[in-house]
């Protein structure tokens, strides 16, 4: 796709499909994304194609001038018609009767009906092919060691913008012109901490006329600690096979390193470090890693806990896929069984059998590695000592694969494609051997600085530069040329924030055991918790409240200036709804883990009001209890601390009428409340409300992240994975089906009706608000045409329904869903 403002006859169709949101989203999906594919290429048709078809038709063989080394090549002898096998010559010739005829010629064995079936599927979805896979015989070696490069100059260039002029140089190409300003904001903010650049960031940035405004972009967005980590949990939770729910967790038979994770990326932790403590745990925090899935009855021979271990280390840190090795000799590659049996022997504490297939050989693994020349596994040493000098040996600087690999990962991140694809390929030939090989002597220089291998990307003319206009399949291409960094879909994760941030309807609560923030036990040591734990008359001389009452509690506090920033924590024994200017914005059920809540644009100057409403739970009376406390900061720099005291007040009149996540009206009367004080019973909250507290004071984290969300089915159909197994890159393409289920999930619609009603609550004017939804959600204002487009639909006093329908038909729009 070559442009992404969508043109003003479409928006105005776009802005009428609105009112039928599932029509819209599937016309945006087939027009940006058509057709996803169900047939896995590498596993499902080359081996088929490998055993049939390459003796005669691949590697240096083409007979009949048909060569199938790559699908171009595959498709300049018209022997197929992607999308119709019924169309397709050599499907014709597979399912021909005739002896004479047939393929494979009648001296070979035929394929079986599921082979040739597979095929016709294949044809069928468009004969995808995995990128740069070729079936002709390689010559070239992937180096182990590290390569000193020699930089074209000139010496004050940025050494990625040296590497690759002289590559478009080479090649006769002209130099890729830069992005605008506000195209540069908001794609590297999308990609460094995975958010959009609000309305006030874009206009300061954009009134920067610095020359170094980019390069001082680049370092406040990695500097802040918390976007930069949550964003990048969603990498790291792909690559280590990291979640919050799933497959063997309610066994036992799995355990996440989500907090392990949270503390290393937001200590920037080196990469080197961070390897060792996965591949050799000195702590069960990351022990997660390597015990993979234990998966509950029999199992595979590629199954197995020990099979696993090798896969995973073999794929996250030196781009190599054991899958196929796991169960007999790889067809894509030179790994065999035998060194996926002697990796996994290192993990084993029994002696281990070799399967070949599923089935045993009478041969016993020996514990080695996959780069013996580096050095070699103890074979005798106990299990944690092998651990440990796999760990050394994976990470040696002389390892070159595993610097590359993890370079590797990032530049595909920034620049939407890999040096070497697939990325899990890394014996695959790079488009520029010197940027791969710089990048990753950068990594080792640096002290394995993850951030400043980033830093160094995001600064470089080549970053911030258009990225390229595709006017074809990229599975056609016989040889990747760069012409551009490539845009790419956001994660689900990304789509999820962004709408949140626009709507101002993120969820309060997260499910991953973390503590947000980056805090040192001093100063959470510094925070004196104030609130007391109150409740009504019910409790007064020490009395049990009844099971089963509900108490509503409220506190007005008059505030000299709105709240920018901020954090509360509030628990209710047994439950509680939290409401703020009558909208619920938490509610909690155990009491044993009070609910975090962002402060940040919830009070305006003057007069506001918390209203909780709190139940006591059980079959006999039994203690209860509600406490709050909160840190405000204010716009003109003050802090103001509420918490729960003798100055709040109670009614045991229920509240009336309301709807879904409204407070309905409050007959009274009020009462003074009943001060249990600090309860010995209730001091396990007060060690987390502490972190939250030190934790949640700053703006970064005033927004729960959907990385630390479990997955649900729109982040599902948005290309989240399970994580069951480990996934290096997600797919590009959107389905239909899953079209439909981005429609219909209440997730989206429910965060798309919020925003519309909140932008209606402000009484805007109609240019003012469609401005701020422009610029915060594509960094840009309206064109002429879309004003005129927008103004005639929603006219002088738009409704909250018209405010939702433009909100989704931006949701959906191309521009809005890719990071360009």
């Amino acid at each position: 796709m070559t442009g992404w403002q969508v043109p003003s006859s479409s928006m105005h169709r776009i802005l009428k499909l609105a009112k039928h949101r599932l029509i819209l989203t599937i016309a945006v999906v087939q027009l940006l994304y058509g057709s996803a594919h169900a047939i896995d290429f590498a596993h499902d048709v080359a081996p088929i194609l490998r055993k049939h078809c390459v003796k005669c038709h691949g590697g240096a063989e083409a007979e009949g001038g048909f060569s199938i080394n790559t699908r171009a090549l595959f498709l300049e002898s018209d022997a197929a018609r992607p999308g119709s096998s019924a169309e397709s010559r050599f499907i014709e010739l597979i399912r021909s009767t005739d002896d004479d005829e047939r393929m494979p010629p009648k001296d070979l064995p035929p394929l079986s009906p599921e082979e040739t079936e597979t095929l016709a599927e294949w044809v069928d979805e468009g004969l995808p092919w995995t990128e740069a896979f070729t079936f002709a015989e390689s010559t070239y070696q992937a180096p182990l060691l590290p390569r000193e490069v020699s930089l074209p100059g000139p010496a004050d260039a940025n050494p990625i913008d040296q590497i690759i002029d002289d590559y478009l140089n080479q090649r006769g190409l002209p130099p890729i012109e830069p992005v605008d300003d506000a195209t540069f904001l908001r794609r590297a903010s999308l990609d460094l901490i995975g958010l959009l650049p609000t309305p006030e960031h874009l206009a300061e940035y954009l009134s920067d006329a610095s020359k170094t405004k980019r390069e001082r972009l680049i370092d406040q967005l990695l500097e802040n600690e918390i976007a930069y980590t949550e964003h990048w949990l969603t990498f790291w939770n792909d690559l280590l096979r990291n979640d919050y729910d799933g497959t063997g967790f309610i066994t036992g038979g799995r355990k996440q390193i989500s907090q392990w994770l949270y503390r290393s990326l937001i200590d920037n932790k080196p990469f080197d470090q961070f390897t060792r403590e996965l591949v050799a745990p000195p702590s069960d925090a990351s022990r997660g890693f390597i015990d993979g899935i234990k998966w509950r009855g029999n199992v595979s021979a590629g199954q197995t806990n020990e099979i696993q271990f090798a896969q995973s280390v073999a794929q996250s840190f030196l781009g190599i896929n054991l899958k196929c090795a796991s169960c007999h000799d790889s067809f894509i590659d030179r790994w065999k069984l035998s060194d996926a049996y002697s990796l996994a022997a290192v993990y084993s504490q029994q002696p281990l059998e070799i399967h070949r297939c599923d089935k045993p050989i009478g041969k016993t693994a020996k514990p080695g590695w996959l780069f013996p020349e580096l050095g070699e596994i103890q074979k005798d040493a106990p299990r944690d000592q092998r651990l440990k000098q796999l760990a050394d040996l994976v990470t040696d600087p002389n390892n070159g694969r595993y610097s590359r690999t993890i370079v590797n990962r990032l530049w595909a991140q920034m620049m939407g494609r890999g040096i070497v694809h697939p990325l899990d390929a890394m014996h695959t030939e790079p488009w520029n051997e010197d940027l791969l090989d710089f990048l990753a002597n950068f990594l080792v220089e640096s002290g394995y600085d993850l951030k400043a291998v980033l830093r160094l990307i995001a600064i470089s003319r080549a970053y911030g530069s258009r990225s390229e206009s595709l006017d074809h399949d990229p599975q056609t291409e016989l040889e990747y040329v760069y012409r551009g960094r490539r845009a790419k879909r956001m994660t689900a994760e990304q789509y999820l924030d962004a709408v949140w941030q626009l709507s101002g309807a993120g969820p309060n609560e997260f499910d991953a055991p973390v503590t947000r923030g980056k805090v040192d036990k001093d100063q959470v040591d510094q925070i004196d918790l104030k609130g007391e734990w109150i409740w009504g008359d019910s409790a007064a001389d020490g009395k049990a409240p009844a099971a089963g009452e509900q108490l509503v509690f409220r506190k007005t506090i008059d505030l000299p200036a709105g709240v920018v920033s901020g954090a509360a924590v509030v628990t209710a024994d047994n439950s509680f709804e939290l409401y703020i200017g009558r909208r619920k914005v938490a509610a909690g059920d155990d009491w044993t883990r009070p609910q975090t809540i962002a402060m940040g644009g919830r009070f305006k100057k003057g007069n506001n009001e918390f209203v909780i409403v709190a139940r006591n739970a059980g079959e006999s009376p039994n203690l209860a209890g509600l406490f709050f406390e909160a840190r405000l900061i204010l716009a003109d720099g003050s802090v103001v601390e509420v918490a729960s005291d003798a100055s709040w007040q109670y009614t045991d009149g229920p509240p009336v009428g309301g709807r879904e996540g409204r407070l309905g009206r409050i007959v009274g009367p009020w009462k003074g409340i009943i001060s249990l004080g600090r309860p010995d019973v209730y001091s396990s909250v007060d060690a987390p409300a502490k972190r939250a507290l030190a934790t949640g004071v700053s703006r970064e984290s005033s927004m729960v992240r959907a990385s630390l969300l479990k997955s649900d089915f729109l982040m599902r159909s948005l290309g989240r994975p399970n994580r069951d197994q480990i996934v290096t890159s997600r797919p590009a393409d959107l389905t239909t089906l899953e079209a439909i289920d981005l429609a219909n999930r209440d997730t989206l619609a429910g965060a798309i009706a919020s925003g519309a009603e909140r932008l209606r609550a402000n009484d805007p004017s109609t240019r003012d608000f469609v401005s701020e939804i422009y610029r915060f959600a594509l960094s840009r204002e309206p064109t002429g045409a879309e004003w005129k487009t927008i103004a005639e639909e929603l006219g002088d006093d738009p409704t909250a329904e018209s405010i939702e329908d433009l909100l989704w038909a931006i949701c959906v729009m191309p521009e809005f869903m890719m990071v360009r």
